[in-house]
């Protein structure tokens, strides 16, 4: 018995060592690494510290991040923001937080943050920005985060991913100038979230066809960016979007996560940013 129990034994530490889990804990710190940051330098100055190189937001067209923050500014009221649901690409290179934010003590919307890991280790986000969902009924801050699941597929490199995930991509945007409901239901996952209206982001299927409802039924989508992981079983992608209502003309773009599930890539995250109208000339 006890021979049988020493064989056991040596076997257990001859066998290589498990692969270490993968979670979005990583960009979760990261995120919240650049809200302590957000407090101590203010805005721009996180901003900049935190962002690629190739980091960009929406003012009101996507820009450089560093050529929006490049001029000084003050440090002005505290903006707070924590994250409470996250994803990671299996290659541990790309992922996303998404949460609520106050700015000096008001409650306001829900940021959304595109992550990547740099070659030096480091994560800097590739793009910042949400929708005016509301605040009320998010947790607190430091409250546990949700994790979405892993991809269940990978497509081996960034190239095919993003040639995969452009094709599905076209289809949705084909389906959407007829019927935007019933083409974002055919390709968000189960787990999904889409955003874009005031009410909070969607949790359950029933919030999500709510949250479809509110927007028109047909919208001009035009891709303009994105990237994926290196394991090519996460994406994200930017573009613009025009659309109307009543008679009145609206623009703006949307961001989303794409995840390769088992069924092919499925809508993990879609928001829909509405821009200002452009400014009256005299």
């Amino acid at each position: 018995m006890r021979c049988s129990s020493l064989a056991l034994a040596l076997a257990f530490l001859a066998a290589p060592a498990a692969a270490e889990e993968i979670t979005p804990a990583p960009v979760v710190a990261a995120e919240r690494a650049f809200a302590a940051d957000g407090l101590e330098l203010g805005v721009r100055d996180s901003f900049l510290k935190h962002s690629a190189p190739e980091g960009i937001v929406l003012a009101p067209e996507p820009r450089l991040a560093k050529a929006v923050y490049e001029k000084p500014q003050p440090k002005g009221p505290p903006l707070v923001w924590w994250p409470l649901w996250a994803g990671i690409a299996r290659s541990g290179d790309l992922g996303f937080t998404t949460g609520p934010y106050t700015f000096d003590g008001q409650p306001r919307a829900w940021y959304f943050t595109v992550w990547a890991k740099q070659p030096d280790g480091s994560w800097k986000w590739l793009f910042d920005g949400g929708p005016p969902s509301t605040i009320e009924g998010a947790a607190p801050k430091d409250s546990p985060v949700t994790y979405a699941r892993l991809a269940a597929r990978e497509a081996g490199s960034p190239a095919k991913a993003m040639s995969e995930v452009t094709a599905a991509e076209a289809a949705l945007h084909a389906a959407a100038r007829t019927d935007v409901k019933a083409a974002f239901l055919a390709v968000v996952a189960d787990d999904g979230r889409i955003t874009g209206s005031k009410a909070a982001p969607p949790t359950t299927r029933a919030a999500l066809e709510a949250e479809l409802a509110t927007r028109p039924a047909s919208i001009a989508y035009a891709p303009l960016g994105g990237s994926a992981s290196a394991a090519g079983d996460l994406a994200w992608t930017y573009g613009a979007a025009k659309w109307t209502v009543g008679e009145a003309e609206k623009r703006g773009h949307y961001v989303r996560i794409w995840r390769n599930d088992k069924a092919g890539w499925r809508l993990l995250f879609d928001e829909l940013l509405e821009a200002p109208p452009p400014p009256k000339t005299s």
